[in-house]
């Protein structure tokens, strides 16, 4: 993944809101690999934790101040967004998840190569009316995307079946095995939780606090679970706007821990790592968790069978919005430690050869070629003449 030593570097701009979770971790591992590939790397999004991990990755980031939705302020976010495109001039717009795919494809509107990546689909977090005027945005607006990014292949399938006229792509996302690896449950765990014993079976859940993530159902299940294994300790991992609400349904035996820089301490800690998600395109915790060699309980959502090794969705997979499979599902697995030795190995290796960052951020470095093969060779020939005609 690197660029000829004759082409200039290749300006890209990476347009993201939301700034955390899985999202945040994705743009930084893209924008690390295109940075160290020598590529102008320039992200356009609110100020945060993610912008000193961009800069330290090598990008320019330039402030974006864009709330997490869609409201009054759009038209103004639209236009702030449109002078710092004329600014940074990038050969290459990526836009990230819903709001950022909606003002950069506004502000944008195809005169620059234009890759649009939902993160899963914008109509699915909502209802009603506002689900319907989701979703005729997306058929819209995706008449100004070169090309439609999915992170599987039940994204893009779900996508066509809403009507959605798109140039797909389909990349899963991947970890990154030098940060996401095993290491001993006993001494992490210590460190982490010394008032919890090495012997109590310990369940994580790392995910933004959200009516997406599912922990509400989780803590619904997570009653039957804690009477059929008393001992039993649960972990939330992150923050977000459910975190008052949750914590105070929830019982003793479940601990928040609000928001943590690096979530791979808790994985290495778990015995068993849940995310009882509503909808996803494929999720990073579950593929971060088997990086780890920690087996896996998963909502059957987009992308969760892909993200599984061959074989293992009838024990790691339960029905979305069921907290009493989910519950059977746990209580199974946590009265089994050689199973779930079992599945942890096979997730590390599945992962490795399968979902490495590596072939991710390679994939998507090819498509950045494929969209500017020919732009780049028309720009070389007559470069004034282009960049003003992408502008104007």
């Amino acid at each position: 993944m690197h660029q000829s030593a004759t082409d200039p570097p290749l300006r890209v701009l990476h347009v993201t809101q939301p700034v955390d979770g899985g999202v945040a971790r994705v743009v930084a591992q893209l924008v690390r690999a295109q940075c160290d590939s020598g590529a102008r790397v320039t992200v356009a999004c609110p100020d945060g934790a993610l912008t000193a991990v961009l800069r330290e990755a090598g990008a320019r980031v330039r402030a974006w101040d864009a709330t997490r939705s869609p409201g009054p302020a759009l038209a103004g976010e639209v236009r702030a967004l449109g002078r710092l495109i004329g600014d940074v001039r990038p050969e290459l717009v990526h836009a990230h998840s819903a709001k950022a795919g909606l003002a950069g494809r506004l502000a944008v509107r195809g005169r620059i190569a234009t890759v649009f990546q939902p993160h899963a689909w914008s109509f699915e977090a909502v209802g009603g009316t506002t689900a319907a005027l989701a979703l005729k945005w997306e058929r819209f607006g995706a008449r100004w995307a070169h090309r439609t990014v999915c992170v599987s292949e039940a994204e893009r399938e779900r996508g066509v079946r809403a009507g959605i006229t798109a140039r797909w792509s389909v990349v899963p996302n991947g970890v990154d095995p030098r940060v996401f690896h095993p290491a001993a449950a006993d001494t992490v765990r210590a460190a982490l939780l010394p008032d919890v014993g090495p012997a109590a079976p310990l369940v994580v859940c790392v995910g933004r606090l959200c009516p997406q993530k599912g922990q509400d159902v989780l803590l619904d299940a997570w009653r039957t679970v804690v009477r059929r294994v008393p001992d039993a300790r649960l972990v939330l991992v992150g923050d977000g706007p459910d975190r008052e609400q949750l914590a105070s349904s929830a019982p003793e035996s479940v601990l928040f821990t609000g928001d943590v820089a690096d979530p791979a301490p808790w994985y290495r800690a778990a015995d068993l790592v849940v995310l009882p998600s509503r909808w996803e395109g494929m999720a990073l915790a579950p593929l971060e968790a088997m990086a780890c060699a920690r087996p896996v309980v998963l909502t059957d959502v987009d992308g969760a069978r892909e993200s599984l090794p061959p074989g293992l969705a009838p024990r790691c997979l339960v029905p979305p919005g069921d907290p009493a499979a989910l519950a059977e599902t746990l209580v199974d697995l946590l009265r089994d430690p050689p199973l779930r030795e079992s599945l942890g190995h096979q997730g590390h290796r599945h992962v490795l050869a399968a979902h490495d960052v590596r072939h991710t951020s390679a994939a998507v470095w090819d498509l950045y070629r494929e969209l500017l093969g020919g732009v780049r060779t028309a720009a070389r020939v007559a470069p004034t003449e282009y960049r003003e005609s992408i502008h104007s």
